[in-house]
């Protein structure tokens, strides 16, 4: 399976601070040119290697893997002029894989999730990744009633009278079945009809279209459909959502069904034993790939077993049972001009490769990912050679390639043509911006500014990181206007964009006589920050950009602790403590004591405090919101899980617990709800019963799942 071939890179701390804020803000930009304008600044390679960049980082540190990251969204917003829908159940993405090692984690997460043995058979589904538009289908009683875009995977466009014009999507399916179904799959153009509809763009001297799927996407979304009902628009339908009554026990019988009904499925679909059948049928799928008549960019794997999917669930937002297997990347040599360092908000150095300008894929490429020094120098993060130990150098004929990502990678270097006044790159030891001390403490990869509250880079990055899209989400604040505010001194902490049209005023400056301004948009901006003076609980302790805070972080802190106030008081019980192991905030489940400390070092120190304090004062902080249904004896709960369990794991049991509201603690305290005692329980039981807690097993807590209908 060679073709699955991606080179492996290291990934530390280094790029979490100068990349994770351009990797979000590239990819939400986007989204936006795929989903709303149909007309994607990306190639999909491109795309997919932000994406997989991302999702990487925050593998390796999983602190950082937060609600509102774009790996935690699906698509983006909706555009105006259509009504909107939300969907009966979020539309997810899928999780790539780009190797063949990618596949067999996979394999071993859903093995390890179920606690599977390796012998035991697991049963998959693979068929064709159509390049599309994500569609759902809604039936009541046989009639298509509603036709969904998948937008932000929570709420779509309303495009019903424009898919009533595709020939391949039934209107009526009476008589097959009653009550609720909803049918899931995507809207595509073939290679002819693509073909056909240029030429007749051409003819009328009307713009063409990039690509089919670009094509298809603008066709659905016309506001008038009859511009839709001349354009040959198809489907494929793949999967479902409510359906009343069920079709079936897998996944392929589901399909078979949905196929009697009339809709056109991928004649491609098979079901694979193992991962060698995995590994033939992405090779045959992708040698067949250019006769297909039709845009896939990979090999879509199921777990075949609905029962067995049911249990997996679901990420924040993509499940746990499916993987999509991407077709390789494209490479190119070019010359390595320059390395530039960038400071991130939480001070670390970044080198990024500024390039000749060379075309991959389709896309012109002027920089590249160089991760930290020690990936200049050759070295991974486990200490071991990477490129044969080839170190790279100013001058030097580099290979770059994109594994679906937007941020691309050097793969490798030409040492055969290295220029001879080509010297070793000397990592700076102070930081470029603010002259600091730049230090790397030993066991890390990162080397950080020191001027961590006062570095002008870190506060410009901090304010940016603030206004983001995962963050508090300011309309039209957005980084380049975010610099030049910061650059003419009108906003230096968070707290003065609350203040800001007051800071106009004191300073005697029209914003609407700016530059670019009007007054609109002037008005607009002022009404948005306003209206961001009311920020959700989680939103707010992820925007403060504390490090090793990520949104999921900042969404277990939120869930805990419910208020501000109580999150406080934590933070300062743990430094009066001195950081004891033992402390509620480290006994969160996902914290842990490096995160603990992060926060305790933020809060402690007085620049951040003051700033805080003087944001607190400006906004209000709407609470985490608590499951108050009585009905539910989990909701809002702090559970511990301790010994073996025999019919579950404990993954898989704190997952089904936290989809009931409950809070999951890893050690026992008084504010301990209930602990959960499988075999060989041990000292987390026994201080239980000393605190007067709650000690249950696992057939009573299966119980409590059970009268939940959560089993």
């Amino acid at each position: 399976m060679s073709q699955l071939s991606v080179q492996s890179d290291s990934f530390t701390a280094s790029e979490v601070a100068t990349e994770v804020k351009q990797l979000k803000d590239k990819i939400s930009k986007a989204d936006i040119d795929y989903h709303q304008h149909d007309n994607p600044s990306l190639t999909d390679q491109e795309y997919d290697e932000l994406k997989v960049r991302l999702r990487d980082i925050e593998t390796q540190y999983p602190n950082l893997m937060t609600p509102d990251s774009p790996t935690q969204l699906v698509g983006a917003p909706t555009a105006e002029g259509f009504k909107k829908a939300q969907h009966s159940r979020s539309m997810l993405s899928l999780d790539n894989a780009f190797n063949l090692g990618d596949v067999e984690e996979f394999l071993i997460r859903i093995r390890r999730f179920l606690g599977m043995e390796k012998s035991e058979p697991l049963e998959l589904v693979s068929e064709p990744k159509i390049d599309g538009l994500s569609l759902s289908l809604n039936y009541q009683d046989g009639q298509l009633v509603q036709a969904v875009t998948r937008g932000d995977g929570t709420i779509g466009e309303v495009v019903t009278a424009n898919v009533q014009t595709i020939a391949d999507i039934p209107r009526d399916v009476t008589g097959e079945i009653s009550g609720r179904l909803e049918i899931r799959g995507e809207v595509y153009m073939s290679h002819a009809d693509f073909e056909k509809l240029n030429q007749s763009q051409l003819a009328k001297e009307e713009r063409t279209f990039a690509n089919p799927r670009n094509a298809a996407a603008g066709s659905l979304r016309q506001l008038d459909p009859k511009v839709t009902a001349v354009r040959p628009l198809r489907f494929f339908a793949h999967g479902w959502g409510r359906v009343d009554p069920p079709l079936g026990e897998t996944q392929l019988a589901v399909i078979k069904n949905i196929a009697k009904l009339g809709f056109a499925i991928n004649p491609h679909i098979k079901t694979c034993q193992d991962i060698k059948a995995i590994s033939d049928e992405f090779q045959r799928i992708e040698k067949m790939r250019a006769a297909l008549g039709y845009d896939i960019d990979g090999v879509v794997i199921k777990v075949n077993s609905l029962a067995l999917q049911r249990r997996l669930g679901n990420s924040s937002t993509a499940p746990r049972w499916a993987i999509a297997i991407k077709f390789p990347a494209e490479t190119a040599w070019t010359i390595l001009n320059a390395i530039e360092i960038q400071v991130g908000r939480t001070g670390a150095l970044s080198p990024v490769a500024r390039l000749e300008p060379i075309t991959v894929g389709g896309v012109v490429v002027s920089n590249a990912t160089l991760h930290n020094e020690d990936y200049i120098k050759g070295i991974g993060s486990d200490g071991a050679p990477i490129r044969e130990g080839r170190d790279l150098r100013i001058g030097d004929r580099v290979k770059i390639y994109r594994a679906g990502d937007v941020i691309p990678k050097v793969a490798d270097v030409d040492l055969s043509v290295r220029p001879s006044e080509a010297k070793a790159y000397e990592f700076p030891t102070h930081c470029p911006v603010c002259n600091a001390p730049a230090v790397r403490p030993e066991g890390d990869a990162v080397r950080r500014c020191t001027a961590e509250f006062t570095c002008p880079s870190q506060q410009l990055e901090k304010l940016k990181h603030f206004v983001s899209r995962p963050a508090l989400n300011f309309d039209g604040l957005g980084d380049k206007i975010v610099e030049q505010f910061f650059a003419d001194g009108l906003l230096q902490e968070p707290a003065d964009i609350f203040l800001l049209e007051d800071i106009f005023k004191t300073k005697n400056i029209e914003l609407k006589e700016r530059e670019g301004w009007g007054e609109k948009s002037a008005r607009q901006l002022f009404a948005e920050i306003q209206a961001k003076k009311t920020v959700p609980f989680a939103r707010l302790i992820f925007g403060l950009g504390i490090r090793h805070v990520g949104e999921v972080v900042a969404e277990r802190l939120a869930r805990h602790f419910v208020n501000w106030p109580s999150l406080v008081k934590a933070i300062d019980e743990f430094a009066e403590s001195c950081g004891h192991s033992e402390h509620e905030l480290v006994a969160i489940e996902g914290i842990g004591e490096k995160i603990a400390e992060a926060l305790h070092q933020a809060f402690v120190h007085p620049i951040f405090r003051q700033s805080m304090e003087r944001l607190i004062q400006q906004v209000t902080i709407v609470p985490h919101e608590v499951d108050t249904d009585s009905t539910n004896p989990l909701a809002s709960m702090t559970i511990v899980f301790t010994g073996t369990f025999e019919q579950m794991t404990r993954a898989e049991a704190k997952a089904r617990s936290e989809s009931l509201g409950a809070r999951i603690s890893s050690s026992v305290s008084s504010k301990t709800s209930m602990v959960v005692a499988g075999a060989k329980a041990g000292s987390k039981a026994r201080k239980a019963e000393e605190l007067g807690v709650p000690v249950i097993t696992e057939d009573e807590w299966l119980q409590m799942l059970e009268n939940q209908g959560a089993v």
